[in-house]
């Protein structure tokens, strides 16, 4: 029996100082996303998602970076799903205040400069290192 697919999105947000947006949620760095609601775009889910987690406000949405997904346990479905995560290019400015979302167990956020970018990575999810590095391919 195939797996439920749960459908999700966030950013890898960029301020003018080219430092990259990381949050640091149940004991590991990662990029903010969230589950896609019923009836949105999986861009205004990225973005939705990026706001409600970090508190910032004016964030510009860029380009369609990839798709990451990994499995886990859903408490409410009570089955074993698979997150499909729709990740986006995103810019601000580093001077709003950052906001954690403690509802979503967010306990940091912080800008890193991208020399620090692999130190965090060492306590990070795959999918979270392998789309940074998508990000780096590219560029």
């Amino acid at each position: 029996m195939s797996k439920p697919i749960i459908r999700a999105a966030g950013g890898l947000v960029w301020n003018e100082k080219k430092e990259l947006l990381m949050i640091f949620r149940q004991d590991k760095w990662d990029l903010p996303k969230g589950k896609l609601d019923q009836g949105e775009t999986l861009d205004a889910c990225a973005l939705r998602e990026v706001r409600e987690e970090t508190g910032l406000k004016e964030v510009v949405l860029g380009e369609f970076l990839g798709i990451t997904q990994h499995e886990y346990f859903d408490k409410y479905l009570q089955e074993e799903v698979i997150k499909e995560s729709h990740w986006y290019i995103m810019y601000t400015n580093s001077y709003e205040t950052l906001i954690p979302q403690t509802e979503e167990q967010i306990t940091e956020i912080r800008w890193v400069p991208e020399y620090l970018i692999d130190s965090l990575l060492k306590n990070s999810y795959l999918n979270i290192e392998l789309i940074i590095k998508r990000y780096f391919d590219k560029s």
